[in-house]
């Protein structure tokens, strides 16, 4: 009891400190006359959310669907390539320098020729969020394989166990906290990259969106976009988190966890 009240506690102070950094910035706003064309109130942010909402929507919509695409492919990608990295040593030496490699280059670079190869739209905003968020799934996958103890791995084997039943039955259970980690990264940078691509390949999404807005000024409705990706984003992030507390509960041993 003393522990949920506790929760409860630290989630209200939390949205009370949520709630007065807003404030603050809405007096800021009005205290100092900032004008709208470089940073524009919270309030007047909410009046245009209300107002353009349903112009909005198709392209949040739009987002989500590119978004959560790309997420799932990094996903499976990640899950299988970070199982090889993880078990085995020529898979670690010959594909991990290569994915360290992809990851250093700017994905803003990858979208033009992303456009050649799939045309504008769609296509461009799936592979860059794909591309922006297999790494972490990588290393992490990789990274709880890797904490599996030798010698817990030498009692199975004398028990009978081969290295299927080791992987299966003791690797891929260990791995999952540092799944949902990497799952609670990767769809927040996956945003990131199909915002990205729409803004350059893209006639819908958020990212074409504001790309208009700012055009033409309209600083409001370029923050109520930003907005809605931003709450979007938390909103997914806390889905995983509630998976991470259902399925992993046993790795935090009765702890509250911070995220």
């Amino acid at each position: 009891m003393r522990i949920i009240t506790g929760a409860i506690v630290t989630r209200l102070r939390s949205l009370a400190i949520i709630l007065a950094l807003f404030l603050l910035w809405e007096l800021a706003c009005h205290a100092f006359s900032v004008s709208q064309l470089v940073l524009p109130a919270p309030s007047a942010i909410a009046v245009t959310l209300y107002q353009r909402f349903g112009a909005l929507w198709p392209h949040l919509a739009q987002t989500v669907f590119t978004t959560l695409v790309g997420f799932w492919l990094s996903l499976v990608f990640g899950v299988v390539l970070g199982g090889l990295v993880g078990t085995s040593r020529l898979a670690y030496e010959a594909i991990y320098p290569l994915l360290v490699g992809i990851s250093s280059i700017p994905k803003v670079a990858l979208i033009p020729v992303f456009v050649v190869w799939m045309g504008a739209g769609t296509g461009p905003a799936i592979l860059t969020a794909f591309v922006i968020s297999v790494f972490p799934v990588v290393v992490n996958v990789a990274t709880g394989l890797a904490t599996t103890e030798p010698e817990l791995e030498d009692v199975l084997k004398a028990l009978g166990a081969s290295k299927f039943d080791i992987l299966w039955n003791v690797g891929l259970p260990r791995t999952l906290p540092y799944l949902f980690a990497a799952m609670k990264v990767a769809i927040t940078v996956a945003f990131i990259g199909s915002i990205t691509a729409e803004t350059i390949a893209a006639n819908r999404g958020i990212g074409n969106a504001m790309l208009i807005a700012s055009s033409s000024f309209n600083m409001p409705l370029v923050f109520a976009a930003l907005f809605l990706v931003s709450l979007t984003g938390v909103l997914f992030y806390l889905l995983f988190s509630y998976l991470e507390n259902r399925f992993t509960r046993w790795a935090t041993r009765g702890r509250e966890p911070f995220a």
